[in-house]
């Protein structure tokens, strides 16, 4: 079962989560299928965490190279000092 979570985009988990929730929240569940769609939203949860701790990681990775671009292009960049009177 945990396989087939880790397939589901995390659109997909996150809906299903959502569902899992509604569904504990409803009180109609019997002990075991309380326990069972419990264990389904937990893998669905850790999931979606692993999911958005990657992605955190790229933007913090994109940031990173964006401040160094940026700081190179400040080094090349002509200040008023450097461009010759005229007249």
């Amino acid at each position: 079962m945990e396989d087939a979570v880790k397939e589901l985009s995390f659109e997909s988990a996150l809906a299903e989560l959502e569902k899992v929730v509604q569904r504990l929240e409803g009180g109609t569940l019997s002990l075991d299928e309380t326990v069972t769609v419990y264990q389904r939203g937990h893998q669905l949860a850790k999931h979606c965490q692993h999911l958005l701790s990657g992605v955190e990681l790229q933007v913090q990775q994109l940031l990173s190279s964006g401040e160094e671009e940026g700081l190179q292009m400040e080094a090349t960049e002509t200040t008023p000092d450097d461009i010759p009177a005229v007249g």
